[in-house]
């Protein structure tokens, strides 16, 4: 019978993900990043921090020397950002993003009370939905609070959207782009059909596949298809199609684009 005595399990099965989780701190990591401006950095870390209680006055106090846009912009969303960085390198997970977008969404909230017109602008129309027949949308939900702390008005279609709805909500707002998350295999192909009838009407809105199920060759592999491989990708993207890329481009360009390769 095999022993474990004098084993060393430090070495088995090393989880460096965690390690680094350990090491690089939040603060840590937010020390470069955060404004330099002590008013919007005040605002950035409450949002950083996920300081529901207390973002309701620092947002107040800020729009007494800042004006709202400033504050939304160079504050809450600049602590979103940071948010978004850390998720991305594994310091924050699901839990902050949620409670960091809820903080954000509070501060802008008390903002744009005094933005003329009530609301800020937006940069363009996104549409996000998860597929039809698909009910797994965390990743949805993130890259819908991701994509909407860089500025973009998102249509959140919820999940098992079926495809002829994502096609309406298409032809009525116009957006930018579309993206459809898939986490099963047997919901994915309702990515092709929606681009197909994109290509029928002559839509040429481009289609972001997303999820599990999906992969950068998959989404390839029809007309108007481009692929994000994670929710902090998304922006990204999102940036090069508001600068004037058009589906094939960013196909091209992926690489440089999401990885800077």
């Amino acid at each position: 019978m095999l022993s474990s005595k004098g084993v060393d399990f430090s070495k088995i099965l090393k989880r460096y993900d965690v390690e680094l989780e350990v090491e690089a701190t939040p603060e840590d990591m937010a020390k470069n990043l955060l404004p330099k401006d002590p008013v919007f950095r005040k605002v950035a870390e409450e949002v950083l921090y996920m300081r529901l209680k207390t973002i309701i006055p620092s947002v107040t106090e800020a729009l007494k020397s800042k004006d709202p846009l400033s504050v939304i912009n160079e504050g809450l969303v600049a602590g979103m950002e940071i948010v978004s960085k850390l998720y991305a390198q594994h310091v924050y997970y699901l839990p902050e993003i949620m409670m960091a977008a809820k903080t954000m969404e509070m501060g802008i909230s008390l903002a744009e009370k005094q933005l003329e017109g009530g609301k800020r602008k937006t940069k363009a129309n996104v549409i996000m939905h998860t597929a039809e027949g698909d009910v797994h949308d965390i990743g949805k939900n993130i890259a819908v609070i991701m994509t909407r702390a860089a500025g973009y008005e998102v249509f959140d279609m919820g999940k098992d959207v079926p495809v002829d709805d994502v096609v309406a909500k298409t032809v009525e707002v116009k957006p930018l782009f579309v993206s459809g998350t898939a986490l099963m295999t047997t919901t994915m192909s309702a990515f092709p059909r929606i681009a197909a009838k994109y290509v029928e009407k002559k839509l040429n809105v481009p289609f972001m596949g997303c999820g599990g199920a999906v992969n950068r060759e998959y989404s390839n592999s029809y007309d108007l298809g481009i692929y994000s491989d994670k929710a902090a990708q998304t922006p990204l993207i999102a940036e090069k199609l508001l600068a004037g890329y058009d589906w094939k481009r960013v196909r091209e360009e992926w690489d440089v684009i999401v990885r800077g390769e």
